[in-house]
């Protein structure tokens, strides 16, 4: 299976995070800012880098944005432009389009122009919507330390209707469920004869590279 292809725009710390991590994490990325010094910092870091303006809509096609299965819109300040780039690739038909946003009121503007996804620097650090980027199984993703944390993932189709024991998370990716969410309730202490059901969720604990592992695997659900 192919792996999904990345553009993140606008290379301040925010942009600059995703698109290392996601790179970090094997995935091809196209790193874009009009700024040709904020591109020459990142060019090592990533697949590709290239000094554009994102709000000229020639200059997308040319880059082949609409190619890319992920756009990330990360422009700091200059609110217009992130209004802009976001409407330019939505028409070029990106499939999912996550933009950065200033504020509130920026944010809804940009939900009802087409952003699939809205984030607010202050509350998604980088490497946590990175991680949501590469699965939208994972819900939440927190780091314990430098090498281990606790991911909350929803059971994809592969797991319903399958036990913890067949599952075999020790074995396959090094990585203990700590707990099953199902609705409002907790089961801290999961029977790993009991079948999982759709829409549970499963609190994972392991080390990260393994965590990485199990994420990339059922990334697509």
């Amino acid at each position: 299976m192919l792996k999904k292809q990345y553009a993140v725009i606008g290379l301040g710390r925010f942009g600059s995070s995703v698109a290392a991590y996601l790179t970090g994490m094997g995935y091809e990325v196209l790193a874009v800012d009009d700024n040709e010094e904020r591109v020459q910092d990142i060019v090592h870091q990533v697949t590709h880098a290239v000094s554009a303006d994102s709000t000229d809509e020639e200059a997308m096609k040319a880059l082949g944005i609409r190619n890319f299965d992920v756009v990330v819109v990360a422009i700091g300040q200059d609110i217009q432009a992130s209004i802009m780039t976001t409407l330019i690739v939505k028409e070029l038909g990106v499939p999912h389009i996550v933009v950065k946003a200033q504020n509130d009121m920026h944010g809804k503007v940009l939900s009802k122009i087409g952003a699939d996804k809205v984030v607010f620097p202050e509350r998604d650090m980088g490497l946590r919507v990175a991680h949501h980027l590469i699965s939208p199984n994972i819900l939440e993703h927190i780091e314990l330390s430098g090498d281990f944390s606790i991911v909350e993932m929803k059971a994809p189709p592969a797991f319903v209707n399958k036990n913890l024991k067949q599952l075999d998370f020790r074995a396959k990716f090094g990585c203990n469920v700590l707990a099953v969410k199902r609705g409002e309730d907790m089961d801290i202490a999961p029977r790993a004869d009991a079948p999982l059901l759709q829409g549970d969720v499963l609190v994972i604990v392991g080390k990260n590279e393994r965590l990485m592992k199990l994420e990339q695997t059922y990334a697509e659900g």
